[in-house]
């Protein structure tokens, strides 16, 4: 199997009938885009939302919206009493009793203009019994905090998520290893640190988007901008009691996703709404400001941890304790406190670990996946404490590093063994590059350099059975058209499936075209498009459909020549034999077929490969210990280094230099990955620098561009530097592992490390602003 050559570029629902009558002109110069395609039957949807971070539903009247012209439906949570979720169905489509965010669906409109759908949203009275919320994670998990979710017992839950009914705990996620209690006597130095790391938003420059059409049949079509097509067909037809079969979700590229546009959160709206004015489809668009709050946010967390090491630097013990702040409901929160509890150790060696992750209900917007999957958050403290406790025993922070982290063999914090792996080269070579150990001269007088360096790991979160497929159909031109089930959100991979094809087949890259766009009626099954997994599990699936393909060509070719498909090979689109040196073009026999050897009839035919993926070795682990053979796939592993300087007179960093060193156990697009390693230290040192949702009682205070910051052109550093490590994963496509969501997590602890490094400081969490660096240092009395 040839290695893939790079591009050279690369290109039963309710049954209520709605009010409808002829569709009322609209005045002026209002021109909808979307007539183009859905004509001027297309109905505009808005969305009643709670004002109350808590409070129980006492009335919905919703007659004076009924009663306003250009109003074809309004929908309450009366409508729809099914509960929906990933990981646990903890919420309904519509709020039924109570709503637990501001911001939360009470009841939604389709009219025939956005105008006229937010004056009937307006026109909405609901009545509320405002009740006592919950802010904070560490309060939400004790006993005094009052219960958000009274049917937590109640909920479908996933096997291995834990909840404990009665309290607003939906997963509590545990390492038991070794004996910690024991361990810290025997440790030279212990250091115990907290860290508070603040919501972010993932902020697409694209915000969310549906249009929905339920048929007088009953079949639904979602058309949206989504990572996970397949789990919201899947999850939405269920909660509305649609056969899967009758509910499709078509879904063009995405504008920007970050793990923000996964699984399901607005779009279960629009195809509600859509349910009650069959025939028509009805578009739902959050405003940029409905975006901050009302889609996925990534979840806040406390941490505390406690490590210690011996006298030579050997990491002897760690208990760290997490407790995530969910927000309203945590059907995808759950799982990233499992990930971050499995992960707790980061990429050391622990022999003696005691760790409680929690994921709590809170008031605030609902916490889901954003790039990194709770690893950014877990890292940014867990490695400054290396960082501390390496200072704390006289040691060089990479030397501890060296020594304590993970190998092939080592024994992780689940018991199982670590794979291969090329994290020690990374921390090698990631040093380097910032020349670490030499101390650089500021650019100014007013101006401190540092130096700072972090490592990760990062698993691919998922279900031990999340499977991928593809299909390869050839054309008469000799052309692979191929089905993928993932989608393309920026990182390429439409791209590196095209490669996968063309190499495991044997046709150039350009003999490769990728159907689109992903549509769950006719494209193959992929579980979602998340945890940074597509190019390994994807691209099994995709190495399976081409040999599938490929054997059918060569034998054929082998039946119509006499010859065995050991002296065939498929090279360019062209079957070649190594003993009879005859050759044939794939295209002069891929759909016709070719002559029986006595030319009496025809043999062969349209040629169609399939390929399914699904991991095989996964195993379950005690829910009292965490312990387990095999808890995930695989970890890719990396190192970030940063230089820095603090201007001592206004607070603000520049960052001088970014290294990324990861290793991706075989590149298959080196350019790709090095795009994702500098994009997401980028996205790293604006979370870092700049980024936090203002959240107070339970409001968000900066829900627009304005006031909420992100960093641009003229914040990137003067330096990027990009190193790509290649130690083969055994179960990869030509040894590939992800990189998409990795080059996230070590930014932030690195940054941190290098602040101290220049000025002597560390702080309780981020963002690190001009201001709040420059009050420290007034602080700390090295500015007057």
């Amino acid at each position: 199997m040839a290695h893939p050559i790079t591009p050279k570029s690369s290109s039963p629902v309710g049954e209520s009938k709605p009010r409808i009558d002829a569709r009322e002109k609209v005045t002026g110069a209002a021109l909808y885009a979307d007539d183009i395609q859905f004509g001027n039957k297309l109905l505009y949807a808005r969305i009643k939302r709670s004002p109350y971070p808590h409070a129980l539903i006492k009335k919905i009247d919703v007659s004076r919206a009924l009663a306003l012209p250009g109003v074809k439906a309004v929908v309450t949570g009366q409508d729809f009493p099914g509960f929906i979720g990933l990981y646990l169905k903890d919420r309904h489509i519509f709020c039924r009793e109570r709503v637990r965010y501001v911001g939360d669906p009470v009841a939604g409109v389709a009219a025939i203009n956005p105008e006229t759908a937010e004056k009937a949203v307006n026109l909405i009275d609901v009545e509320y019994e405002v009740l006592e919320p919950v802010f904070d994670p560490e309060f939400g998990a004790s006993p005094q905090a009052p219960v958000l979710h009274p049917e937590l017992g109640q909920y479908i839950v996933a096997s291995f998520i834990l909840p404990r009914p009665g309290s607003n705990i939906s997963n509590h996620f545990k390492i038991r290893k070794g004996d910690v209690s024991s361990a810290w006597q025997k440790c030279s130095k212990v250091i115990e640190r907290k860290y508070r790391i603040p919501h972010i938003q993932h902020v697409p420059i694209e915000p969310h988007v549906a249009i929905a059409k339920v048929e007088e049949s009953g079949e639904a079509t979602l058309w949206d901008s989504s990572q996970s097509p397949f789990a919201q067909r899947d999850l939405i037809a269920e909660t509305l009691g649609i056969p899967q079969s009758k509910m499709r979700v078509i879904a063009p590229l995405v504008g920007g996703g970050f793990g923000g546009k996964a699984g399901v959160s607005m779009e279960s709206l629009a195809v509600a709404i859509a349910s009650k004015v069959r025939g028509y489809p009805v578009k739902l668009l959050l405003t940029r400001e409905e975006e901050f709050f009302t889609a996925f946010v990534r979840q806040g967390l406390v941490a505390t941890f406690k490590m210690g090491c011996d006298v030579d630097g050997k990491l002897l013990a760690m208990q760290n304790t997490f407790f995530w702040d969910g927000g309203a409901y945590t059907e995808y929160g759950v799982n990233i406190t499992r990930a971050a509890g499995y992960s707790c150790t980061g990429p050391y060696e622990v022999p003696n670990v005691h760790t409680d992750s929690y994921c709590v209900y809170t008031n605030h917007p609902v916490g889901g996946p954003m790039r990194g999957f709770g690893m950014p958050e877990m890292h940014s403290g867990l490695e400054q404490c290396i960082d501390e406790l390496a200072h704390e025993i006289g040691m060089d922070a990479v030397e501890f590093r060296r020594r304590n982290c993970l190998k092939g063999g080592s024994i992780l914090p689940t018991g199982g063994r670590m794979h291969p792996t090329g994290l020690s080269e990374c921390l090698e070579k990631a040093a380097e590059a910032i020349d670490w150990g030499r101390k650089a001269q500021p650019s100014a007088p007013n101006k401190r350099r540092g130096k700072g360096l972090a490592l990760m790991w990062k698993a691919p979160a998922m279900p031990g059975n999340a499977g991928s497929s593809a299909w390869i159909e050839l054309a008469e031109d000799g052309t692979l058209t191929l089905g993928v089930g993932c989608q393309d959100i920026g990182q390429g991979a439409f791209t590196v499936a095209a490669q996968m094809a063309a190499a495991a087949f044997g046709v150039p890259y350009e003999s490769v075209r990728v159907a689109t766009p992903v549509d769950t009626r006719y494209s193959p099954y992929e579980w979602q498009t998340v945890a940074s997994r597509i190019t390994w599990s994807t691209g099994n699936a995709i190495i399976a459909a081409a040999q599938d393909a490929r054997r059918q060509v060569l034998n054929l070719v082998a039946r119509a020549w006499g010859e065995t498909t050991d002296d065939l090979d498929i090279v360019n689109g062209m079957v070649v034999s190594f003993k009879s040196e005859r050759e044939i073009p794939v295209k002069d026999f891929a759909v016709a077929g070719l002559p029986k050897p006595d030319g009496n009839g025809w043999m062969g035919g349209p040629i169609i490969g399939r390929g399914n993926f699904i991991p095989a070795d996964v195993t379950g682990l005690d829910p009292e210990t965490g312990q387990g053979e095999h808890a995930v796939v695989h970890f890719t592993t990396g190192a970030q280094a940063i230089e820095l300087e603090v201007d001592l007179d206004t607070g603000r960093i520049e960052i001088l230099k970014g290294v990324a060193a990861f290793d991706v156990g075989k590149a298959i697009n080196p350019e790709l990955v090095k795009a994702q390693m500098e994009g997401g230290l980028i996205q790293g040192i604006s979370s870092a620098l700049f980024e936090r949702l203002q959240l107070k009682d339970g409001v968000v205070q900066n829900a627009s561009f304005v006031d909420y910051r992100i960093a641009t052109s003229s914040d990137l550093p003067k330096s990027v530097q990009s190193i790509i490590v290649e130690v083969p994963q055994a179960d990869g496509p030509w040894g590939a592992r992800g990189i998409g969501e990795h080059s996230m997590v070590p930014t932030l602890p690195a940054i941190a490390n290098a602040i101290y490094d220049a000025i002597g400081i560390r702080f309780e969490g981020p963002p690190f602003t001009a201001e709040k660096i420059y009050l420290a240092m007034l602080d700390a009395g090295i500015v007057k």
